[in-house]
């Protein structure tokens, strides 16, 4: 990443000498859209910055990503993998300095950083010539805006003029701390005006800012100083500057599957536009076919007959026609949108055996299934995928629901763009079927829909609250939980797994990762390598999927779930975890880490598995005296 300054020239690609920066700092691609996004503010050194928007963006031409169906849901004509920038020239991924309220250790001023004469490559005291500290606190509200902590407001509470009337008085503020304590009570602002001192004990209260009268000036400081949306309702919070809640992703990803996985497919993509614009002005398709004839790395040298790559040009766009997968306003998981509905057809039925340039392979894992675990009625070694995850936008305060419904998005950028942030990842895994006979009559047992039912509660309260205070226009009846029995038992049975397939192949827990397939129609996990470094190429993973393999480890993981170290109350917890989203789920048996649950670890529970001590019967895999 690299800011606007410590100018140098250098060749460019073109050869010719073009103006660079100097980088300020590194991260590496699958961060750029999972922790160090377009929003985010990132530390490096002794100094804090935002990451700026996609238009400030340098990317090339080679760098793109092609996935035709994910490109479909988000409309957008392509992916662009975050810049590399090697050889490094700062001028890959652009940052602005934030917060601008800085503090000096020593003089204890406090105030924009530009006031105190240091070099932005310095970072020190212009008066003391003292390293200066970024402020610790920034002010964000739930429509994604962004801004400093309003010290002087804090300060003066509402006693005294604004500054911008109070002309006569100085206004010198300084920041100071006791040390007595490790609380906000210890942080003290005065100002030199005379104002009695206040401390920043009670600014993280949710109606401290209302209470003084600060409302959201809707700043976007990633794309400007003056990029704002005016008039934002939203009451604006305090965060710490490196809070997680000061950012989160909204990643959507997709397999790459028949016949968009396939070769002729993949050689189509740099060409698509040029063809379909042909079919768009009305040529006729013999003036085409001998286009697509003077380009033999379109057809492989003779591989694909013109007239297969025509038919594979009408088939993208009747993909391009057709309506969007999550097109129903219904709050609903993603794990059972159009999308997922596609990839579990092609998991479920396999390819075969497929050429060594494409990008999926699965097939059935060999034996008649008279070894398969009770309750599992197909295993599918998934021997070759591809996954493209892309940013898609952010928000802030509060965690983006995995039901959805919250349609409140972030800019990524001053103006639209026709592309987003995009990593693609390779890799192995397994899917797992459940048997649908025995999935439909456990979810009428009582236990699970009790249990399943507390969830639900739970979350459809959350979703109610969340759309009141967006100002939706429907009808707290209209707005309920999608969690049912049968999502729970999936995700819980894909988080025993996880934890099982770590500790006998030797994979780190974080580099595998579920992905869900759950629907009146579907109930099925894949379980697969997720990760771009090296950890997700060891192999071992498909192996785990062998009939006999799959029976041992999975009765020794459910062994493991029915006792936990925190039992007798985990087991017997009536809300646990992120908002109460949980039942019997802790760190002792089943949460992951976050980058392998789609769900942010909730809609957990384990006795979904192996029932409780009262109900046995709860738990899917009991099989009765």
């Amino acid at each position: 990443m690299a800011l606007r300054s410590g100018r140098t020239r250098q060749a460019g690609r073109n050869g010719e000498a073009e103006v660079t920066r100097k980088p300020l700092g590194a991260v590496r691609r699958a961060q750029a859209i999972t922790t160090y996004g377009v929003g985010s503010v990132i530390a490096i050194e002794d100094q804090s910055y935002i990451v700026s928007g996609l238009d400030s963006w340098r990317v090339w031409p080679s760098d793109k990503v092609y996935e035709p169906r994910l490109q479909h849901w988000l409309q957008v004509a392509n992916f662009q993998l975050p810049p590399a920038d090697e050889p490094s020239s700062g001028d890959g991924i652009r940052v602005r300095l934030f917060p601008e309220m800085y503090s000096c250790g020593t003089c204890k001023k406090l105030q924009e950083f530009k006031r105190f004469g240091s070099l932005a490559s310095r970072s020190v005291c212009g008066a003391c010539d003292k390293p200066l500290t970024p402020s610790r606190f920034v002010i964000a509200c739930e429509n994604g805006h962004l801004d400093d902590f309003p010290y002087f407001e804090w300060v003066h509470k509402k006693s005294a003029p604004t500054r911008e009337v109070d002309q006569q008085t100085k206004h010198e503020l300084t920041l100071e701390s006791s040390g007595q304590t490790a609380s906000l009570r210890s942080v003290v602002i005065k100002c030199s005006c005379g104002v009695p001192p206040a401390s920043l004990e009670g600014a993280f209260g949710g109606g401290a800012m209302s209470a003084l009268g600060i409302k959201c000036k809707g700043r976007r400081p990633w794309l400007g100083r003056d990029a704002k949306e005016p008039q934002c309702i939203a009451i604006p919070r305090t965060l710490q500057r490196g809070a997680s809640a000061a950012w989160f992703s909204i990643t959507r990803s997709a397999l790459s599957i028949p016949p968009w996985s396939q070769t002729l497919q993949q050689r189509l993509n740099e060409h698509y536009n040029w063809l379909a614009k042909k079919l768009e002005r009305g040529l006729p398709e013999s003036e085409i076919l001998e286009d697509i004839k003077e380009h033999p790395h379109l057809t492989d040298d003779g591989r694909f007959p013109p007239e297969a790559v025509l038919a594979a040009v009408h088939r993208r766009r009747e993909l391009e026609a057709s309506a969007l997968p999550d097109s129903d306003e219904a709050a609903m998981f993603e794990s059972a949108n159009k999308l997922r509905q596609e990839e579990y057809n092609h998991l479920y039925d396999g390819t075969g055996s497929v050429a060594r340039d494409e990008n999926f392979e699965c097939m059935q894992a060999p034996g008649d299934g008279s070894a398969l675990p009770y309750g599992i009625n197909r295993s599918m070694l998934v021997k070759r995928l591809r996954e493209v995850r892309a940013l898609e936008s952010f928000t802030r305060v509060t965690m983006p629901d995995p039901a959805g419904g919250d349609t409140r998005r972030a800019a990524m950028a001053n103006g639209t763009m026709d592309w987003l942030p995009a990593i693609e990842v390779s890799g192995e895994g397994v899917f797992l079927a459940i048997d649908e006979h025995l999935v439909r009559a456990w979810e009428q047992r009582p236990g699970p829909v009790r249990r399943a039912q507390q969830i639900w509660l739970n979350h459809t309260a959350i979703l109610r609250e969340r759309a009141e205070r967006a100002g939706s226009t429907k009808l707290p009846g209209d707005i309920k939980s999608p969690v049912t029995p049968r999502y729970v038992l999936l995700h819980t049975l894909a988080h025993v797994l996880i934890n099982e397939w770590s500790l006998d192949c030797g994979y780190p827990a974080a580099a595998l990762r579920e992905r869900l397939y759950v629907d009146q129609d579907m109930a099925g996990v894949l379980i697969y390598t997720a990760t771009s470094d090296s950890a997700g190429s060891l192999g071992g993973v498909v192996a785990q999927g062998e009939h006999r393999k799959l029976y041992e480890t999975l009765e020794s993981a459910l062994t493991r779930t029915e006792w936990c170290s925190q039992d007798p109350p985990c087991m017997e917890s009536e809300a646990s975890g992120i908002d109460s989203l949980n039942l019997a789920a802790c760190y002792a048996c089943v949460l992951l880490p976050e980058t392998s649950c789609e769900t942010n670890n909730v809609f957990l529970d384990r006795a979904m598995l192996v029932g409780t001590p009262d109900d046995p019967a709860t738990g899917f895999f009991y099989k009765g005296d």
